[in-house]
């Protein structure tokens, strides 16, 4: 599956393509900022990651985060997609950008892609975004995608509270 926007391509992650772009993404400040250390150090827990973590989305829900590269030249610049959450109700919107690549417009036309893609492609109506409460880079991404800000969410086996977000009409949580 390919999704392409004016300056990007998403695409299913791969292991052994993409686990060196996958370890630098998950250990960027950002990434562990308002995402999360995973712990993952080396190409091989990073390989291993995508293959728990990512691969099993695809074969289970038909969707999943992808490798988010620019047309142009082909460079790995992040991730996109949609992941399914215990708490939630429907499919979160997700993406992250390598620092380098932050501020360009890069994740919301990504996001935007991701967006149209579980509309169109998928038939996907009932969408959701969840961020760190400090994210306000984020939760203006979500609300440029016409998401509604629904409050603050503790999403099951997570400590951490989140900022949730919902397509106007989206089931409650």
């Amino acid at each position: 599956m390919l999704i392409e926007s004016e300056r990007l391509r998403l695409r299913p992650i791969e292991p052994l393509r993409d686990a060196d772009d996958m370890l630098a993404l998950l250990n960027d400040p950002g990434f562990l900022r308002f995402i999360g250390d995973r712990g993952i150090r080396t190409p091989e827990q990073a390989r291993d990651y995508i293959a728990v973590r990512v691969l099993p989305s695809y074969a289970l829900h038909g969707y999943g985060m992808y490798a988010v590269e620019r047309r142009s030249d082909g460079a790995w610049l992040g991730n996109a997609g949609l992941v399914r959450r215990d708490g939630l109700p429907g499919p979160d919107i997700g993406y992250a950008l390598l620092a380098g690549h932050v501020g360009q417009g890069y994740a919301s036309e990504a996001a935007r892609a991701v967006l149209d893609h579980a509309r169109a492609g998928l038939g996907l109506k009932d969408l959701y975004g969840i961020i760190d409460p400090d994210n306000l880079a984020s939760a203006a991404i979500l609300r440029g995608l016409g998401m509604e800000q629904r409050g603050l969410v503790q999403l099951p086996g997570n400590e951490q509270w989140v900022t949730l977000f919902a397509m106007p009409g989206a089931a409650p949580t």
